[in-house]
């Protein structure tokens, strides 16, 4: 493992035998970070499960590294999502998260399920009677990112621009190109959303509940017991919102598409006995999930992790693509098993920083999988595996392919 480029292609193509090594020396390992710095990997289940629900592994950035601080943009409020709940701390963050579910509801995505059926739907129409598709560029893209517009009230005229908008914010903040990316993508964001907002505060109902709003944006405008989102931090969420709703969203559905397409054993349980479909959706988020490592945390004090000290002020990623491959707490944890019971991954993290649009992608991801499955009986990929390639880019958190391609007539 020494040595190893964590941002090379070929570590992209296939990291977990690299991390299963890490997991067998020690708890956690110093490795090469940005700006000729070192950060901490986290690889283990139950260490990883520890960090992310010890509040001494913080997230607000006050308590980062110089050179972390300056490649978040300084201040936690001016890098590209502003103050919100991904870099803020309780008390903070227990009151933006409140504010947050009471208009972010598990009814309100309830709500809006048969739509997202109808958008997939409208999706595979598209690419039915093409020989061949790219998986990723015509289904996997558009879904999520029409899906969280929708939620979120934003124009239909307006959506094509937020997909380019996503992926300039999650450009790497350690080159020039990248900052100069995360720069534009954040000015071109703030001033549409900023526009927008203004359009739609006046008409906004506070005595309405909060699930009777015509959408999400309105109703996280709606204040609670006389507190409400300020106007930086509601810009901030939405950021998060469109691009934590999407990015993530994508590369679920492109690795997990994958990972069943080269395991046909599996791919056939599943096209048989479709009721497994709950099962094989949080065995694939465990098996390759959409976010490999969670944004960086940083200790508040010495923290002592088995052998380990990892001191005061350092940057740690906790590695969610190694501890849910960890053998210590999943059996045959290699192999991918849709009827697997016990399973309690880590994709969507633990503790106070649970994701919040856990409900959504689920929704999202099985009537994806079950559309598929039902749409396209002889779903192949249309090249070699070995020609795939993993997207590089961005801050290095995310596990996804910058491409799938499939034939629709496979064997």
């Amino acid at each position: 493992m020494a040595g190893t480029d964590l941002s090379s292609p070929e570590f992209k193509a296939n990291p977990y035998p690299s991390y299963a090594e890490l997991r067998k020396e020690a708890p956690a390992h110093r490795v090469p970070g940005p700006m000729g710095s070192e950060i901490w990997l986290i690889t283990r289940y139950t260490d990883a499960r520890q960090a992310l629900g010890d509040p001494r592994f913080a997230k607000d950035p006050q308590h980062a590294p110089e050179w972390a601080r300056l490649l978040a943009g300084g201040a936690s409020d001016e890098g590209p999502f502003g103050r919100n709940m991904l870099n803020s701390d309780p008390p903070d963050h227990t009151r933006q998260r409140r504010l947050v579910s009471m208009a972010f509801t598990n009814k309100r995505v309830e709500r809006l399920k048969p739509r997202i059926a109808e958008i997939t739907a409208e999706l595979a129409d598209a690419m039915a009677g093409k020989p061949t598709a790219d998986l990723m560029a015509e289904f996997a893209h558009p879904l999520p990112i029409t899906v969280i517009c929708e939620l979120l009230g934003i124009p239909v005229a307006d959506r094509h621009e937020f997909a380019t908008w996503t992926r300039m914010l999650l450009a790497s903040p350690s080159t020039p190109e990248g900052v100069e990316s995360r720069r534009r993508g954040n000015q071109l964001m703030n001033g549409y959303l900023t526009a927008l907002i203004e359009r739609i505060r006046p008409g906004v109902d506070p005595a309405l509940d909060y699930d009777a709003q015509p959408d999400l944006l309105s109703a996280l405008m709606v204040p609670w017991q006389e507190d409400r989102l300020s106007e930086r931090e509601l810009l901030g969420m939405i950021k998060l919102l469109l691009v934590a709703g999407h990015e993530t969203t994508v590369n679920h559905i492109g690795n997990g598409v994958l990972a069943l397409l080269l395991r046909p054993d599996q791919l056939e349980l599943l096209r048989a006995r479709r009721e497994l479909l709950p099962k094989a959706v949080e065995e694939l988020l465990r098996f390759d999930g959409p976010i490999e490592r969670v944004p960086w945390r940083f200790t508040t004090e010495d923290v002592d992790l088995g052998t380990v000290t990892i001191p005061r002020g350092s940057a740690v990623n906790v590695v969610l693509g190694s501890a849910d491959r960890d053998l210590t707490q999943f059996a045959d944890a290699d192999e991918l098993d849709i009827t697997r019971a016990e399973n309690q991954h880590l994709a969507f993290g633990f503790g106070v920083h649970y994701c919040l649009g856990a409900p959504l992608a689920r929704a999202e991801s099985r009537i994806a999988f079950d559309t598929l499955l039902t749409r396209f009986p002889r779903l192949a990929l249309a090249i070699p595996p070995r020609e795939l390639r993993w997207e590089i880019g961005g801050p290095n958190i995310m596990r996804g392919l910058g491409a799938l391609p499939v034939t629709f007539d496979g064997e």
